[in-house]
């Protein structure tokens, strides 16, 4: 089932489109800087003074920019999709008349979503590496530490990221399969979804919810320096994983109770 569920999310048109838009910002980023003059220092997004100096701090900027609009939003669309999209077909049904049970399919969908999860920071990192090491010097890089490392760990240093922002989102994607549940219009639980990120980062924003800051999904997805020093800290990606893990458990136990009370064979 799985195999299944990943070849029809990978063989849509929209999936590849969202990634091929995800994989133009680190382009657009290099390319702009590229045909620009210097970047003055503390100016634009972290990271983007340092990109002349070595390529692949594109893919660190990259993701640094895509994290609060793009990756979400690319997220939301899969996440909504997952069961609200097989119901507005009307496959749903089909599915279930199969042996495969509505848990069985339910924990199938998330995982199919939680692929996609991973794949695309990797696709804003890798693409970013690439465009970065065709347009600027690539060599050692020096971390927030003030420590050097060569191309070869700054790369690992860059897959680290991206793992960091895979589990950022799994979040995300366990609310956007309990959204889905909910309806049979998948664009709403898409959008749904995505409004409640963005909702989200604003109330983290706000210090008069400073009380809440913690318990907010999004509260910790910026907070990958850590992984750009050395030795590295672990702390802020266990943190992470535990929060966005209680998310995972939360709203995965309330699509569980609404789906399989869910009628979907009238």
């Amino acid at each position: 089932m799985l195999a299944s569920e990943l070849g029809v999310l990978f063989r849509r048109s929209r999936t590849w489109a969202m990634l091929c838009a995800l994989a133009a910002i680190p382009v657009l980023i290099a390319v702009a800087v590229r045909l620009s003059s210097a970047v003055p220092a503390g100016r634009g997004p972290a990271f983007l003074d340092r990109i002349t100096q070595n390529g692949l701090f594109v893919g660190v900027t990259a993701m640094l920019v895509s994290v609060p609009l793009f990756l979400p939003l690319t997220v939301g669309v899969v996440a909504g999709d997952t069961i609200a999209g097989e119901a507005g077909l009307g496959t749903l049904r089909y599915l279930l008349v199969a042996p495969a049970g509505r848990i069985r399919l339910l924990l199938v969908k998330y995982a199919g979503a939680a692929v996609f999860v991973v794949v695309a920071p990797v696709t804003v990192a890798l693409v970013g590496a690439g465009i970065g090491a065709a347009l600027f010097p690539v060599g050692p890089v020096t971390l927030l530490s003030g420590d050097t490392i060569g191309a070869g760990e700054a790369m690992v240093r860059l897959l680290l990221i991206a793992a960091y922002l895979a589990v950022s989102l799994l979040g995300l994607s366990a609310v956007g399969l309990f959204l889905s549940t909910l309806t049979d219009v998948p664009v709403g639980a898409m959008a749904a979804t995505v409004v409640l990120s963005v909702v989200s980062q604003v109330m983290d924003a706000l210090p008069q919810l400073e009380w809440l800051h913690p318990w907010l999904f999004t509260h910790y997805w910026l907070d990958f320096a850590d992984l750009l020093r050395q030795p590295v800290a672990w702390d802020s990606f266990a943190t992470n994983a535990v929060l966005q893990g209680g998310y995972v458990a939360v709203f995965g136990a309330l699509a569980y109770g609404r789906f399989v009370t869910k009628d979907v064979l009238s």
